[in-house]
């Protein structure tokens, strides 16, 4: 069946733009370029690139407009389209027995509920694909204009196997097309949804050495543990990882790491945070996250926040030995929360606490999820280590929306924050991080608003950004 091809609508026209000086105008269609059809928007910016092109347009009228265009090399026409993508998503087509979507309670905006599966968008915005939707003309597009890195969803490099976890009978094709663009030197990057009794074990062992062969184009596969929350009735039989389970995954990983890195150079295979978390192992040093390609995935997120955190303590030293001049010979101690949280202050002779109410003191909160939150709490000590002056209460924030299984902040709601830190003591201002946040937005995933959120606890909210100095200076203030 020929692919039916989307109308690429004109939004907005730049002011000033080429586009604007040949009276282009919001609800014009733009045909094609140089006389070929436009699939998307890889088509048209490399169509468009050329000094001389031929632009053919239908105005709202009906009228057809060809229009010769003379320009600099990349030079852009200044068109913004009705579509970001210029075409219709393409969704998912498999049926994974550990989809988190299917695992999504009922009510949500409908937006929540598509299943992507759009190699364009693991280009443009790093989502992972799983390429059972793409054909021979897909992959020569990627080819074509060199669109990497790719991020593709392996989970098992066993073909029988991955039709089972994905169901999909063709899900254990896909391994030629990933073969043609690690040939065509394409960048990819892997992962893998590890999943308890069917892919670990000797299956993910087996997985990994069978990667290693599309190197040093596949620049790294990351392994992460499946999210189970609690709306799962009918669905496939899962089960949670257990402390033990996390020790032989991360052995796994940690002898191929070794084994790779000394016939590559780099590590390859990386464990996600919470394995580390859950076997109680310490982090891996920095240079063993090969400069942190798997961040969205939860792989080297606490690491890279405490080198950073550290860079920024180190940048503001001279700031802090002013800020300590009054509190010399304070040391740092833990002062146990309620159960549900941590606080740090810093306590004078390893005794008493200083009056947290003393001018100059500075009271904070931050609310994350079960993850993170003992990580959070050592960091902050270290934090007000060298700022005696601040004192910051660490809650942790359990997920009753989609249940205590699920323990990141990014899948943390409005409500169950509201809810839980209702009466809190909050202090100054609330600390929350970029990811609980639907992405460009001030709205969390229950479409409760950081708005709401301020009225329903009397307190400025302050969104902190992904990094640490960013963090650093929330805390303190600045």
């Amino acid at each position: 069946m020929e692919k039916k091809i989307t109308e690429h609508i004109i939004k907005e026209i730049e002011p000033g733009s080429i586009a604007e000086e040949l009276e282009l105008a919001p609800g014009d269609v733009v045909l094609s370029v140089n006389e070929q059809q436009i699939e998307d928007v890889f088509d048209y910016h490399y169509l468009i690139n050329d000094e001389y092109l031929t632009l053919q347009v239908r105005k709202a009228d009906g009228e057809e407009w060809e229009l010769e265009i003379e320009k600099e090399f990349e030079e852009d026409l200044g068109i913004i389209f009705d579509s970001s993508l210029m075409d219709e998503y393409r969704s998912c087509r498999n049926h994974c027995i550990f989809c988190f979507i299917d695992q999504m309670p009922k009510g949500m905006r409908d937006t929540l509920y598509f299943k992507d599966d759009d190699s364009r968008l693991s280009f443009l915005q790093g989502n992972y694909v799983t390429l059972t939707n793409m054909n021979d003309h897909d992959i020569d597009r990627i080819i074509r204009y060199h669109l990497e890195p790719i991020n593709i969803s392996f989970h098992t490099m066993n073909p029988r196997l991955r039709c089972e976890m994905l169901r999909n009978r063709f899900a254990g094709d896909i391994f030629p097309k990933v073969q043609r663009l690690a040939d065509a030197g394409v960048e990819m990057n892997g992962q893998i949804v590890l999943c308890r009794g069917i892919n670990d074990g000797k299956e993910l062992d087996d997985s990994i050495r069978k990667l290693t062969a599309y190197l040093p184009h596949l620049r790294s596969v990351s392994v992460v543990p499946v999210g189970l929350t609690k709306h799962r009735d009918g669905l496939y039989p899962l089960e949670a990882f257990t402390p033990e389970d996390a020790l032989q995954v991360i052995d796994c990983i940690e002898a191929w790491q070794k084994k790779i890195f000394e016939e590559y150079g780099l590590h390859f295979i990386h464990a996600s945070d919470e394995w580390y978390i859950l076997a109680g192992r310490p982090f891996p040093e920095a240079e063993r996250y090969d400069g942190y390609l798997q961040l969205e995935n939860g792989v080297g997120m606490m690491r890279l926040l405490y080198e950073e955190v550290e860079e920024a303590l180190q940048n503001s030293v001279s700031q802090c030995d002013d800020v300590n001049e009054r509190y010399l010979g304070n040391k740092i101690a833990v002062s146990p929360d309620d159960g549900s949280g941590g606080s740090y202050a810093a306590y004078e002779n390893n005794q008493d606490c200083i009056d947290i109410e003393d001018e100059g003191s500075r009271i904070v909160s931050v609310a994350t999820g079960k993850l993170a939150a003992p990580f959070l709490r050592e960091l902050c000590g270290h934090i007000c280590e060298r700022y005696p002056n601040v004192r910051v209460h660490v809650y942790e924030i359990q997920n009753d929306f989609f249940g205590e299984m699920i323990t990141v902040s990014g899948l943390i709601t409005g409500k169950d924050l509201i809810v839980q830190l209702k009466g809190r003591e909050l202090g100054e201002v609330l600390l929350l991080p970029c990811s609980m946040l639907r992405s460009g937005e001030q709205v969390f995933l229950d479409d409760v608003s950081v708005s709401d959120l301020e009225n329903a606890l009397q307190i400025p909210v302050r969104i902190v950004e992904s990094d640490g100095h960013d963090l650093l200076n929330a805390i303190i203030g600045e």
